[in-house]
């Protein structure tokens, strides 16, 4: 039988010079109904490249003859155990939530390390001001683990009422809002600018899907003049 093929993404990595590594399935566990946790040996991953907050790979995913790259973020990568744990979000049709329900200890999976990296904002801002949902929340944990003491102003979107079982890593100083996911993201923008908030001095991170991302980032520009510098934003995913 063929080996499966990653196609024209895979050719495009190999150009972008990526890191290829392999990971090996420990176990599972449900963290709510629409979301399981996986952990991995990392194998060689992780003596590689320095761990910093919401540090991701490309896993390339089994899709009949062919392999699709999905990005994800390391949950609690741990460099001396050589693990890390990593989120899926199930959707009924999704290549990766199959993979992930039939992966059992000893499974493998090829990730590709091509584009990750962290820069702190310098000086240390007065604040972050963090707009998310449940795909970017590994990501949100991770920066919210290492803000020693920074405050913090949250709003993660939800679509299912379990996400907001989700464990936050919010610490003493850090707000967090969870906000229903309504007309494509518009319910999320509306509450991030209706907020009323000061944002002087403060940071924003920003990751949801693509067209939310870009209207929270006009928001923050025109109705909280927050300087483009103090604003990091990324769409982590396409409706």
């Amino acid at each position: 039988m063929p080996k499966p093929s990653r196609g024209f993404d895979g050719l495009v990595v190999k150009a972008w010079r990526g890191r290829d590594y392999r990971l090996t399935v420990r176990d599972s566990r449900y963290v709510t109904d629409h979301c399981l946790r996986l952990s991995f040996d990392t194998g060689e991953l992780l003596d590689h490249l320095p761990v910093h907050p919401t540090m991701w790979v490309r896993l390339w995913i089994p899709n009949g003859r062919k392999l699709q790259q999905r990005a994800f973020t390391l949950v609690d990568p741990d460099p001396r155990a050589r693990t890390t744990d990593i989120e899926f979000a199930l959707h009924d049709g999704s290549p990766a939530t199959e993979w992930a329900r039939a992966a059992e200890p000893g499974d493998t999976i090829d990730a590709t390390v091509l584009g990750t990296r962290f820069t702190w904002p310098q000086p240390d801002p007065s604040g972050y001001l963090i707009v998310g949902d449940t795909a970017s929340l590994p990501a949100i944990n991770s920066l919210l683990a290492e803000l020693n003491g920074i405050p913090a102003r949250v709003w993660l979107e939800w679509q299912h009422e379990d996400d907001q079982k989700l464990p936050v890593s919010a610490a003493p100083g850090t707000e967090v809002t969870w906000v229903q996911r309504t007309d494509a993201g518009a319910g999320l923008v509306k509450t991030v600018e209706e907020a009323a908030f000061c944002a002087r001095g403060r940071h924003a991170w920003v990751a949801c899907d693509t067209k939310t991302t870009r209207r929270l980032v006009g928001v923050l520009r025109d109705r909280y003049q927050l300087d483009r510098k103090a604003i990091t934003a990324m769409g982590y995913w396409r409706p």
